[in-house]
Formats: structure tokens, C-alpha cells, sequence
């Protein structure tokens, strides 16, 4: 498996960020495995990290009244999820579970705001990033959204 920082350089989502910046990230990052099933994170709980998928798939779920847990989004090697760790109070606003077995890259997202805070071109760089993400993620949910609560019951 490569390292971590050599493994950023072929994601999307950090293309274009010189290997500097790339190496600080890494350094916050650790690799991770689970299992099928297990969940990474939990709505309303403590948001301290975020996760690159290097392979499987995790599903964002909510808990509806009357309709019981309901996948959201599903994500996928290459993708990036969770940005509850950078904004206030830092919760989780959706259960992720993964949905097989996934390896993944996960941020600590203290690391990440103090190498933000003390490198305010790197923190724009990569606020720039998550809010292209952040902005694709809702309008695809939206759709998803429409969808579901579009069609006769």
C-alpha cells in the first residue's frame, strides 16, 4: 500500500496542492480498515475526523420518523466524507456506515485546523475543496431528496 502523502497526489480532491501541503496533511492522517457493516461515525456524536475512501463504499444514513434508518448518499474509492469536524460544534450530522468492507484515510480534524490556522493559503486551499464537495454532496442530495419524498406512498 503506498504511503499516505504519495497516495494523496493521485486524488482529486487534493490535486493541485504542492507536495509541501500534501506532507502536512498526511501528517494528520492515519490509514484505517473496517469491516462490513461497522459504524464510522454517528449523528450527534463528536466530529473529530474525516475520512478519504481508498476502497469500498460507505453510506450516509438518517433515522425518519415513520420510515425507520434511510441511506442519504452513498460514497465511494476517491471520495472524500464527513466535514463536520470543521465547523461548530463539530457533530456529526449523519450515521456513516460502511456499507462493505473499506480501507480508508482518516484526518484528524484538530491536526487539520491548527495546519489551517498556522497556514491561512493552506486553510483557504483547502476550504476551497470541501466547499466544492460540500456543494455537489447537497445538490445531489436535493435530488435524492425529491425523489423519495416526491413519490406517492
Amino acid at each position: 500500500m503506498k504511503d499516505i502523502a504519495a497516495f494523496l497526489t493521485e486524488q482529486t480532491f487534493f490535486a493541485g496542492l504542492e507536495e509541501a501541503d500534501l506532507r502536512l496533511l498526511a501528517g494528520c492522517a492515519v490509514n484505517e480498515h473496517v469491516r462490513e457493516g461497522t459504524l464510522i461515525f454517528r449523528e450527534g456524536k463528536r466530529a473529530d475526523r474525516f475520512y478519504l475512501i481508498r476502497k469500498g463504499r460507505i453510506a450516509l444514513e438518517v433515522l425518519v420518523p415513520g420510515r425507520g434508518r434511510t441511506v442519504v448518499d452513498t460514497l465511494d474509492a476517491g471520495e472524500v466524507v464527513g466535514w463536520s469536524w470543521l465547523v461548530p460544534p463539530h457533530r456529526w450530522s449523519f450515521d456513516g456506515r460502511a456499507v462493505s468492507e473499506a480501507s480508508l484515510v482518516a484526518f484528524d480534524g484538530a491536526c487539520l485546523r491548527g495546519k489551517c490556522e498556522a497556514d491561512p493559503r493552506l486553510g483557504y486551499l483547502l476550504m476551497q475543496r470541501v466547499s466544492r464537495e460540500m456543494f455537489d454532496q447537497l445538490r445531489a442530495a436535493r435530488v435524492r431528496l425529491a425523489d423519495l419524498y416526491g413519490r406517492p406512498r
